[in-house]
């Protein structure tokens, strides 16, 4: 298992020295508070390719994908805009935060629910620990965590969630 998650890491970072086009050479300039993790509400008996994701942030009015990075139930770690530029993918947040996205998070009944395979695990930790690396003040959270705090209490529970993505708990588990 160390072994072929080394191999992965050393994949990863070979394929984005040799893209010039790499968002992780990108120079960044904005301020990163935040990772926020969402899923695509994609029916786990579904895919969605990196185009179709892209055709739908753009059938919603944005001018490319929302998220930065996409990852795909293969585990493959999707370059979909680039850092310097803020996301689209959490009101409120968008220009001090990185959008990251997995393939899935609903059953074949269209409930929410966590099916990420276990290479999307692994590259999510992987990502995740890379920008944790390069923002080492920024926070890790699901998207349903950054749900308004309804009664004050400083604290969002799972009434306060506006929706359930990522469809797991984020602070357990990144």
């Amino acid at each position: 298992m160390y072994l072929r998650l080394l191999v992965f890491c050393l994949l990863i970072w070979v394929t984005n020295v040799l893209n010039p086009n790499s968002t992780m050479k990108t120079k960044m300039k904005r301020r990163i508070d935040f990772i926020v993790i969402h899923c695509t509400a994609t029916r786990e008996d579904r895919r969605l390719s990196e185009e179709e994701l892209e055709r739908y942030h753009r059938s919603l009015g944005y001018q490319e994908c929302g998220y930065h990075f996409y990852v795909k139930r293969d585990g493959n770690i999707v370059t979909m805009r680039d850092m310097s530029k803020p996301g689209a993918h959490v009101r409120g947040y968008n220009s001090n935060s990185v959008g990251i996205a997995y393939e899935g998070g609903l059953d074949a009944n269209e409930d929410p629910k966590d099916t990420r395979t276990e290479r999307q695990r692994d590259s999510l930790q992987l990502l995740v620990s890379s920008l944790r690396r390069d923002y080492p003040e920024a926070k890790v959270v699901g998207h349903r965590d950054l749900s308004p705090d309804l009664n004050g209490d400083g604290k969002i529970t799972t009434q306060e969630w506006q929706k359930m993505c990522p469809c797991f708990d984020v602070e357990t588990e990144l």
